[in-house]
């Protein structure tokens, strides 16, 4: 006896509250393909399974992670395909692990100059202000 998977639809709204995932960002991802177009029911109500619901914390995990749209797009088209190797994604991964590091330099600079600034401000009622005029230096130094 084969066994054949059940398919018990459930709405976008149940989609949303079984995920965790708001309405629009559910529309959102089926506008940019990210979720395939769901089935209609006789109604048209869109219809969802499990499997879209799995994909759709897939896309919410990477997301959380810091990955860029395209860069889950490129994950889901392996991982969906079946014609990945870890290599592949281990070299995706450390390369969103270097963005992810620069970006933290640069906050970590911004930090630092932002707190500079804000130390040499007297915070008080003179209308001179280096906060301003820091933000004047910047500008004509680009």
């Amino acid at each position: 006896m084969e066994f054949t998977p059940t398919f018990i639809p459930i709405t976008r709204g149940v989609l949303a509250k079984r995920s965790g995932c708001n309405l629009e960002t559910i529309r959102y991802y089926e506008k940019i393909a990210l979720l395939p177009a769901p089935r209609r029911s006789a109604g048209g109500q869109r219809l969802y399974t499990d499997q879209d619901q799995r994909r759709l914390r897939f896309i919410m995990r990477a997301r959380e992670l810091g990955f860029s749209i395209d860069e889950i797009r490129s994950l889901l088209s392996m991982a969906t395909a079946g014609t990945y190797t870890c290599a592949q994604i281990h070299g995706l991964t450390v390369a969103h692990l270097q963005d992810i590091r620069k970006k933290l330099a640069d906050l970590a600079r911004l930090e630092r100059t932002l707190s500079e600034i804000a130390d040499r401000c007297a915070s008080d009622t003179a209308p001179d202000c280096p906060v301003i005029d820091a933000l004047w230096e910047d500008q004509e130094q680009s």
